[in-house]
């Protein structure tokens, strides 16, 4: 339990780094800039969708409307700020990673050359990098939703499959999290999903408490966001801190 609770405290502890070096900032700037307007844009638009069928189907929108109709349209408000918050996470984890991936090498990069205090040799070129950074994205996210898939099917159990769906969906997505934000240092060093998936398990409750906390942080409106490139600085100062780069994949 140690250990998870120290990975779950490292992303607020560590993010100071993240403004040591201003490099990381500028590398930020831009895929912070783009998330953001897709994030608001998105959860504007579901919102105002969701704002007029309420209203249609409770009939809020008459100006005598009664009590139920407005109660009712409020618990429907409620029900569609909790779920767009799920949605606007995805579009975040899909999108926004997509979008992040080759900024976020480069703040991973900085730090883990503060860190060990060695020039990388990974130097691809731009557009190389881009595109094996993006696809090792499209890997990752591949791996995350075909198990939220089967935890989706879990759900329709009688009686304990959403219990059971949920726990293990939340879980799943601790563990994805440490996964995602681990991911930099290991793409660099060409690393197979595989590898990767290795590697974070090695150390389950570190990577757990880490993921838990990341998880809530991106789970966050606006905040996950903002926050994404500090966990970033986070993750590869946790990859190198706690040696995870010097696991043997050939004893896991």
């Amino acid at each position: 339990m140690r250990h998870f609770i120290e990975g779950f405290f490292f992303p607020f502890k560590n993010m100071s780094m993240f403004f040591k070096y201003p490099r990381t900032i500028l590398y930020s700037i831009i895929p912070v800039t783009l998330n953001l307007i897709i994030y608001i844009t998105s959860f504007i638009f579901f919102l105002n969708k969701i704002m007029a069928f309420s209203q249609k189907l409770t009939g809020a929108e008459n100006p005598d409307a009664g009590f139920i109709s407005g109660f009712f349209h409020a618990v429907i408000l409620v029900l569609a700020f909790i779920l767009l918050l799920i949605v606007c996470y995805f579009i975040i984890v899909v999108i926004g990673g997509i979008i992040s991936a080759p900024f976020n090498e480069n703040i991973s990069l900085i730090i883990e050359e503060a860190i060990t205090g060695r020039k990388s040799d990974y130097h691809p070129g731009f557009w190389m990098d881009t595109w094996y950074n993006i696809l090792a994205e499209l890997k990752k996210l591949g791996f995350y939703f075909s198990f939220l898939l089967v935890f989706f099917l879990i759900g329709f159990i009688p009686l304990i499959g959403e219990i059971i769906s949920v726990v293990l969906s939340s879980v799943f997505s601790f563990f994805f999290n440490a996964l995602d934000f681990f991911d930099y240092p290991m793409t660099r060093r060409y690393f197979t999903l595989s590898d990767k998936i290795k590697v974070t398990y090695a150390k389950p409750m570190y990577s757990m408490g880490f993921g838990c906390a990341s998880f809530l942080i991106m789970f966050l409106p606006v905040v996950n966001v903002l926050m994404k490139p500090l966990c970033v600085v986070s993750g590869t100062a946790f990859y190198f801190e706690k040696e995870y780069n010097l696991l043997n994949l050939k004893d896991k």
